[in-house]
């Protein structure tokens, strides 16, 4: 059995040991360990294993040590950090908040970082620790704490102080739920830990992460204005194509009398995505719904529960099935992909659905030899595809569509125009490489498989929809000597 502790520890020589000492007699074994005293000085994050039985005493032991609820002295003086946007008036909010707590500026001292946040240093003369809380509970709504030094106590307000307040930020912005609390911390302690091994700021981290939140957030509601554009695929079939500011493409398919989705974006964007659909569909409610999934990432399956026939390869209704029963989908397999999956989970409200609802009509192959594998047929209408399973080098299940007489190709996310996207998407699509490192599980194979996918278009114009940014024109023509 596997858990996650948050301790939190005096900085003191051989804290650590003590806490190694006190798991070690239970015969519990230590996975992981995650100390960065340049972002708490305190707080330390550990991965361990051990029966049921031996983690209860674990728990009862650290309690003992003061290590998962430590309580100390009084003090009075308190050196802070704050991490604002770099915005006219964010200054002015964190005064006005410390002279209605009636709190004296001993220190204060800024400088421009160039980026959009500005760390402030400021040094308060506390007369006793409940008002030191008091003001850490209001300050935390505002903004990112980081306590810097609280000389001669005891007591350590770095137990989560940066990162609780890291945390309700994110928590406020994207509207969570207390249980996502603890996810949070430990997944954005996992991407900083990550980061910080391979020399990168842990605090580009965290910008990042709230950063990413916030494009999320502001996107709901009113300023959910995907770029909506017709196009014409053959003399009876047209495609709306749906780009929203975040998160992948929804396209709708309509050929005679038959609609089929494609891919239908984050779960956040259930209100705005319902009311557009039925603006784009008056009968949406009422109609049997057909989506086809390009592959199983959160923001192409997001909203699966609102159709009534979901059709995909055998290996994305796997993930699927994965996450229904409460385990790891293919991403979270990946131990440099796992915490930026979980922290998307909760900012985007992710529920996988019933696997039961999810057709695979398409021959499965155990292996697949080829960079593509043709696994079938696929006809909408006047439209008649052939079928491509990828190797897996976006992620396993990937399929591409590609109709030969109308030269239509749908690429998902194995291939998508990255240079035609909007500024909203182009902004959001810079932080999903700097959390995950590579949005692919194989850049090299990925990027095979995007030559491949090309090599196998014809002569002619074509038209190639991904799932990101506006359609490929491409041309292929037959040169003669």
């Amino acid at each position: 059995m596997k858990k996650t502790y948050i301790a939190t520890m005096p900085n003191k020589i051989g804290a650590f040991l003590k806490a190694s000492e006190c798991l070690s007699a239970l015969g519990i074994n230590i996975t992981r360990i995650s100390y960065n005293k340049a972002v708490d000085s305190h707080t330390l994050f550990m991965d361990v294993d051990g029966t049921a039985e031996q983690l209860e005493k674990a728990d009862e032991e650290l309690k003992k040590l003061g290590y998962l609820d430590y309580e100390g002295h009084e003090k009075n003086v308190v050196l802070l950090e704050f991490t604002l946007k770099d915005k006219p008036g964010k200054v002015t909010e964190l005064l006005r908040l410390i002279n209605e707590c009636a709190l004296n500026i001993s220190y204060i001292s800024t400088q421009d970082s160039g980026r959009s946040l500005q760390n402030i240093k400021v040094g308060l003369l506390i007369r006793h620790e409940e008002e030191l809380d008091a003001f850490l509970h209001k300050a935390e709504l505002l903004c990112p704490v980081h306590v810097l030094e609280y000389n001669h106590s005891e007591k350590i307000y770095d137990n989560s102080i940066f990162y609780r307040s890291f945390v309700s930020g994110l928590m406020e912005t994207g509207g969570l739920a207390e249980e996502a609390r603890e996810e949070l911390l430990v997944m954005s302690n996992r991407i900083m830990q990550m980061k910080d091994e391979t020399g990168q700021s842990p605090y580009r981290t965290f910008e990042s992460i709230s950063r990413f939140a916030e494009l999320l957030a502001e996107s709901r509601g009113a300023a959910f204005q995907p770029r909506i554009t017709e196009h014409r695929l053959a003399e009876h079939t047209t495609l709306t194509l749906i780009e929203p500011p975040c998160g992948s493409n929804t396209m709708i398919l309509r050929s005679y009398d038959e609609v089929l989705f494609i891919d239908c974006g984050y779960a956040l964007y259930r209100k705005e995505m319902k009311r557009l659909l039925r603006k784009l569909l008056p009968d949406f409610d009422h109609m049997h719904k057909r989506i086809f999934l390009t592959h199983a990432d959160l923001d192409h399956c997001g909203l699966l529960d609102l159709f009534d026939e979901v059709i995909a390869t055998e290996r994305t209704k796997h993930c699927i099935e994965l996450e229904y029963a409460g385990e790891d989908g293919y991403r979270e397999q990946l131990p440099e992909h796992k915490p930026y999956i979980r922290i998307c989970k909760a900012l985007t409200h992710y529920q996988p659905c019933d696997p039961s609802r999810i057709h695979t009509p398409w021959k499965h192959f155990e292996t697949l030899e080829g960079l593509l594998t043709q696994v079938g047929f696929f006809d909408v209408g006047e439209m008649h595809f052939e079928v491509y399973e990828g190797q897996g080098g976006h992620v396993p299940g990937e399929t591409i569509l590609i109709d030969y007489e109308h030269r239509i190709a749908f690429t998902g996310d194995v291939y998508f125009n990255v240079h035609a996207v909007t500024p909203q998407q182009a902004e959001y699509n810079r932080y999903a490489p700097v959390l995950l490192s590579s949005v692919d599980t194989d850049p090299a194979r990925c990027a095979a498989e995007r030559r491949a996918i090309m090599n196998r278009l014809g002569m002619g114009d074509w038209q190639v929809f991904g799932s990101h940014g506006m359609k490929k024109e491409y041309a292929l023509e037959l040169h003669q000597e």
